[in-house]
This record gives C-alpha cells, sequence and structure tokens, in this order.
C-alpha cells in the first residue's frame, strides 16, 4: 500500500528547504507526497531576501482539497508565519483528526534568518503544537519555547521535559547548536527520555537539515515506524545526505536528498 504524507510549508525557491525539501525526502522514503504552500519565499544559500505570505482562507482551501481526496498518514507542518495562518491549519487538522502530525517549529532559518512573527509563537505553542505527536525544536527554538538558556547536555533535557509537559506533545530537541557532536534527545509525551548520540559531520552544507529531518520522521511514522524508529530512520538518512559530499551555491547549501537514489 502506498504511504501518502502531506507537507504543510513555505516554498524555497532554490530547493534546499521548505516543501521542495520535503517533497524530496518523502520520494527517497518511497511515500506519495503532497504539499500545502503556506508562504512563498526568496531564498538561496547565502540567506532570505523576501517573503510572501499565502491568504489563510486560500491554504483553507489547500487543505480541503486534500483531505477530501487523498487522506495523509502523516503530516508535517513547517513554515506558518503568522497566527492566522497557524489558527486555520489547527482548524482543519482537527476538523480532518490529522493523525501522526510532525511540528518544526520553523523560527531561524539555517542561516540565521528570521522566518516566524513575534505575534504568532503563542498561537503557535497554545493551538498548534498541542496536536502534534511530536515537534523538533532546535536549541535556539527550544530556549523559546521553554524560557531555559541551554548550555550543556542537562539543560537539554531540563528544556525538553518543559516542553513536553508544557504541551502535551512529544519533543525531539536537536542538539546540533551545542558543540562538536550531533547528539539529539527525544521525550516522549509520557516523560521517557532517549538520547541518540551521532558525531558531527564535517559539512557546511546544511541548508534544509530541519525541514528534512522532520520530513523524514513523518514519513517513518506514515509507515508504520514507532516514534522512536522514525527519529533513527530520519537521523541516518541525514547522515547520508550529508556524507554524500553535494556542494552547490555561495553560501551554506543544501543535502544531496538524493543520496540513496540510483544516479545516471
Amino acid at each position: 500500500m502506498m504511504r501518502k504524507v502531506l507537507t504543510i510549508a513555505g516554498s524555497d525557491c532554490s530547493g534546499g528547504a521548505g516543501i521542495q525539501a520535503d517533497l524530496k525526502t518523502m520520494t527517497a522514503f518511497g511515500v506519495y507526497g503532497m504539499s500545502v504552500v503556506t508562504a512563498l519565499t526568496a531564498q538561496n544559500t547565502m540567506g532570505v531576501s523576501g517573503i510572501m505570505e499565502v491568504d489563510p482562507e486560500f491554504t483553507a482551501k489547500q487543505l480541503d482539497a486534500v483531505f477530501t481526496d487523498i487522506r495523509p498518514d502523516a503530516v508535517k507542518i513547517g513554515m506558518a508565519a503568522n497566527s492566522f495562518l497557524i489558527k486555520i491549519i489547527s482548524e482543519k487538522l482537527r476538523e480532518y483528526d490529522a493523525v501522526n502530525i510532525v511540528v518544526d517549529p520553523v523560527m531561524v532559518s539555517t542561516s540565521g534568518s528570521r522566518l516566524l512573527r513575534d505575534d504568532a509563537v503563542k498561537s503557535l505553542t497554545e493551538e498548534l503544537i498541542p496536536l502534534a505527536k511530536v515537534i523538533t525544536p532546535n536549541i535556539p527554538e527550544a530556549e523559546v519555547l521553554s524560557g531555559i538558556r541551554i548550555k550543556e547536555m542537562e539543560s537539554m533535557s531540563v528544556a525538553a521535559h518543559v516542553i513536553a509537559e508544557k504541551t502535551g506533545t512529544g519533543v525531539l530537541l536537536k542538539g546540533g547548536h551545542l558543540g562538536n557532536r550531533a547528539d539529539d534527545l527525544l521525550v516522549t509525551r509520557e516523560g521517557s527520555e532517549v538520547w541518540f548520540y551521532s558525531e558531527r559531520i564535517d559539512n557546511p552544507n546544511t541548508h534544509g537539515t530541519g525541514c528534512t529531518l522532520s520530513s523524514a520522521m513523518a514519513c517513518g511514522l506514515a509507515s508504520g515506524l514507532s516514534l522512536e524508529e522514525s527519529v533513527l530512520s530520519a537521523k541516518e538518512y541525514i547522515s547520508d545526505a550529508l556524507k554524500s559530499g553535494l556542494d552547490l551555491g555561495r553560501g551554506r547549501g543544501p543535502l544531496d536528498h538524493c543520496c540513496r537514489i540510483i544516479k545516471v
């Protein structure tokens, strides 16, 4: 049976992040990918130069079109730049009783550009995140969500548990900002804790890693893997995509999403 995964995110015209990265990842995992576009961005490997948000009513029409025809087995949510969009997305996900929701709380791009308005953080925390099976914040995002300064693994654990308790959802806290390793922490809704230890791969081209990881996790959940298995599968894919050594653009380049696909 073909599994279906929906990405709700912004478009990256350079192809390294956003819905473009999500759909490439879904293809690599052998699932049927669908997309609801929440924003158009003018961006490349050097940064974001413009954002045009999609009207919330049109976003709702896209969601209706997907859920009334090809129901997704999992949903990945990325960029939703304002509280109106977040409210519409949350309402529609509740209306259609969406399952296996993975939220990447996109606030800052890999290049450091701000992507989420301040007024949307409250809506994200109170309306959208509680619907998720798991969220995937990086260190700066987790600091915003938890109100805790994260400096080492101990404070990572404290912050992840605070977020899980506050939102009632699982938390995969990505530790890549902490130093020479890429150790991530999963805290489940029930409060159990699982560390995923991995070495940092020497590759500066990491544009779109957050989008790719959360999409890969959604693919795993759609395919029937447990949350822990989905995280492990996604991290292995990210490692392969980084080790492939793709080098495009004049800035922080994209991953090789096609690293597992036979190239001719």
